[in-house]
């Protein structure tokens, strides 16, 4: 009996030690397969959670005719790219060494630019195409890196490069000057008039225009540019104009007819009633065209309310990007003095419209983190043009060592001083001092 009993009970604990087992491999085995579920969908969440913008489909763009250009094309893209990187590789070699760098950094932007259409997030524009966008991210890198490299290149290696890209580059730009003679004659203002600039300008602040979305924040950017050439004009003679230069026909001309144009614009895309419609659901010729041409128009339009005298966060934030705005253009005029790039040269409009596509997604991103509170990190074009802003100021205080001997006018020092501190005390009135103030007297009232 004893041993039958043992015999029996050790069966018995083996029994239940297999099933165990059993039991512990199967929950294993089902807590591993849950695990691996539920990573993915943590992952997908996780993806989700941490795109700016997920690309929505509206119904227009579920609609057949166009549902093509939305589908993923990943591997096909893929296949063309290798396709016509196979057909380089098998035609003949040039005997060109210039030519053969060119063309591989060309094929190289190219190739990063099409991996960054392809797996970039998307940004908050979506029209006409949000691959447009993430070719505009890619190009920001791109530009972003090749200012990298410049910051580490002397000025002598920097103007050669310039040289190399373009031979007719590499010269001392003749000095101009708009302030030589400021006699109000009918000569003086029509030779300023059919100056190339004046439509650069009204194009310019129509750009702006649209970015910043905001009337009364232009006219004051307006105006603080042509005191940052006031400022500055013992640096740049570009900068050196007559009064009735800077003042009417800059700003009460150009400058406001552009941002006039650019704000009406404006003002037409957040009136406007959106209501996309699938080409397949329009039975006009005439109605397709026009459905067709609004592609390139917004999706839909949010208005900016930057409200500098609301809080002291938002007043930060207005003169932040001011500043920014201010450096971007003064970038411009430095950077072509000090790399001896002529205004009119393709380099600098390429580099004016770059600003201009980097502006339209990144001011949008700058905007939804510092005025949504559930936005907790700033977006990656907003990122990527504060860097490509800051590192021009690192080539520009680099480069310009030495450049610019003459010192500033004292009335401008001053001036800068006395504005300087009036930045600094008004929001410790507005957002300290005054709120203070109105308590107490509540408080007096109410003892009353």
């Amino acid at each position: 009996m004893p041993i039958s009993d043992q015999t029996m009970s050790g069966s018995q604990e083996d029994l239940v030690h297999r099933s165990i087992r059993k039991t512990r491999q199967a929950s294993n085995s089902s807590s591993l397969s849950l695990a691996s579920e539920s990573s993915l969908d943590d992952k997908s969440e996780w993806f989700a959670n941490d795109t700016a913008v997920q690309f929505q489909k509206t119904p227009a763009e579920q609609d057949p005719a166009v549902g093509f250009f939305y589908k993923p094309r990943t591997l096909t893209i893929l296949g063309i790219m290798l396709l016509g990187l196979v057909y380089v590789a098998m035609t003949p070699d040039i005997d060109d060494t210039s030519a053969n760098v060119k063309l591989g950094l060309t094929a190289a932007i190219g190739s990063f630019c099409v991996f960054g259409m392809l797996q970039f997030r998307d940004s908050h524009m979506l029209r006409p195409h949000p691959a447009l966008w993430r070719v505009v991210l890619s190009l920001g890198v791109v530009y972003q890196l090749f200012l990298v490299f410049l910051l580490f290149q002397n000025k002598h290696d920097a103007r050669t490069f310039f040289k190399y890209l373009d031979p007719s580059l590499g010269v001392p730009l003749p000095e101009k000057s708009y302030g030589d003679d400021c006699e109000l004659t009918y000569d003086n203002v029509m030779s300023q008039v059919f100056d190339v600039f004046v439509v650069a300008h009204t194009v310019g602040w129509f750009a702006k225009a649209l970015i910043i979305r905001d009337y009364t924040f232009c006219w004051i950017l307006s105006v603080m540019f042509e005191v940052m050439e006031y400022s500055l004009s013992h640096q740049l003679n570009n900068f050196s104009e007559c009064w009735w230069d800077h003042w009417i026909l800059d700003v009460l001309v150009c400058n406001w007819l552009g941002l006039y144009l650019g704000v009406k614009t404006c003002e037409y895309f957040e009136m406007k009633q959106y209501s996309w419609q699938g080409l397949a659901e329009i039975p006009t010729f005439r109605g397709k065209m026009r459905r067709s041409i609004a592609q390139f128009t917004p999706k839909s339009w949010t208005k900016f309310e930057w409200n500098s005298t609301k809080n002291f966060k938002s007043y930060c934030t207005c003169i932040f990007v001011l500043a920014m705005f201010l450096i971007c253009e003064l970038n411009a005029f430095y950077l072509k003095t000090l790399l001896w790039v002529p205004p009119a040269h393709p380099i600098n409009i390429f580099r004016i419209s770059a600003y201009f596509m980097f502006g339209i997604p990144g001011v949008r991103e700058a905007y939804q983190y510092w005025h949504d509170k559930s936005c907790k990190r700033i977006g990656p074009q907003a990122w990527l043009l504060i860097a490509n802003i800051a590192t021009e100021v690192l080539i520009v205080f680099k480069f310009g060592q030495g450049e610019f001997p003459n010192p500033a006018p004292v009335e401008v020092v001053y001036s800068w001083i006395v504005f300087i501190t009036l930045l600094i005390l008004y929001p410790i009135y507005q957002f300290y001092l005054r709120p203070k103030w109105a308590d107490k007297s509540q408080e007096k009232i109410k003892a009353k």
